[in-house]
């Protein structure tokens, strides 16, 4: 029990830490007057994958690579099949955000790369390189569309939905920022070693721990602001968190701790979850293509299918 307890501790450390992270570093970049975009494209989006980007980096390094590999595989279909289809039970999502189609292109292709690199049975440094190129290309072509649309008087999505309570004074930024730091890696640590010790007393592989307990348990922050921004009836909001947070999780997260170091890939990855991971994307696609309404219907199928695939992968 002392395990779980551990994990637990360990999870809510990762989701503040998070969270405090991003608050003060926008913060202290209002303070210096980096523009919104920047802010809303980096920041943001990489400290709300802080808690995914600190469990896998400590996993390489403990030498629980699987555990990294499915907590970002598993974050991938968390944040579509149960982020998208438990706020939808609740207020239904409209896939109709205006400019979304050539970020789910960009997400789908990203995806498929990803399998193409898992399907070899390792992730090697050079894939992680190339993960890593493929996310400056697409700051730098979100960057010029914003530049773009800005230059158009076209408003864009304010990151201040999804950060609240931003920090001013300069003492509370700093305090905000050495607290996320230091929460960051020592849940990380508290997360990885307990659910190291629970996957062996399961008598399952380190992955099915990343791919569910640990995927759900990091995705809460994207759950979280999905369920805010569908009872505001952001759309916007609710599909660009997944979306965005999804390309975040490949291109970053593995694409930095496998420059660190290499992952072996197992063939319950190979056989079972990628596919899931590609199947939960081609369905975002459609829907967003199809601008389709997510109702209580498809978000309680959604959340049933993922229900069933967490099963799948204890018993696979």
């Amino acid at each position: 029990m002392l395990n779980y307890l551990w994990l637990t501790i360990g999870l809510i450390l990762l989701l503040v830490g998070g969270e405090l992270l991003v608050r003060g570093a926008v913060g202290l970049a209002e303070k210096l007057k980096i523009p919104p975009l920047i802010i809303g494209l980096t920041i943001v989006s990489f400290g709300t994958s802080a808690p995914e980007l600190f469990i896998s980096v400590g996993a390489v390094l403990d030498g629980v690579g699987g555990i990294a590999l499915g907590n970002v595989v598993g974050s991938n279909i968390t944040n579509v099949m149960l982020v998208l289809g438990l706020p939808a039970m609740t207020m239904a999502i409209l896939c109709d955000e205006e400019g979304i189609s050539k970020n789910l292109v960009i997400m789908l292709a990203i995806t498929i790369i990803f399998m193409g690199m898992m399907a070899k049975g390792s992730l090697e440094r050079w894939d992680g390189i190339i993960l890593l190129g493929l996310l400056v290309m697409f700051l730098y072509d979100q960057l010029r569309a914003a530049r773009k649309a800005r230059a158009d008087a076209v408003q864009t999505t304010d990151y201040h939905d999804e950060v609240s309570a931003i920090p001013t004074s300069g003492w509370v930024i700093g305090g905000l920022l050495v607290a996320g730091i230091a929460a960051l890696p020592i849940g990380a640590e508290f997360t990885v070693n307990a659910a190291t010790i629970i996957a062996k007393s399961w008598h399952v592989s380190d992955e099915v721990i990343g791919l569910t307990i640990l995927a759900i348990g990091t995705s809460l922050p994207e759950l979280s602001t999905t369920l805010m921004a569908s009872i505001r009836k952001s759309s916007s909001v609710a599909l660009g968190n997944v979306v965005g947070s999804n390309i975040f999780n490949i291109a970053a997260i593995m694409g930095i701790t496998v420059t660190i170091k290499p992952i072996i890939v197992t063939d319950h990855i190979i056989g079972l979850d990628m596919w899931v991971m590609l199947g939960s994307t081609v369905l975002l696609v459609l829907l967003a293509h199809y601008k389709k309404l997510i109702d209580f219907k498809k978000g309680a199928a959604m959340t049933i299918a993922y229900c069933i695939y967490v099963y799948l992968a204890f018993v696979y």
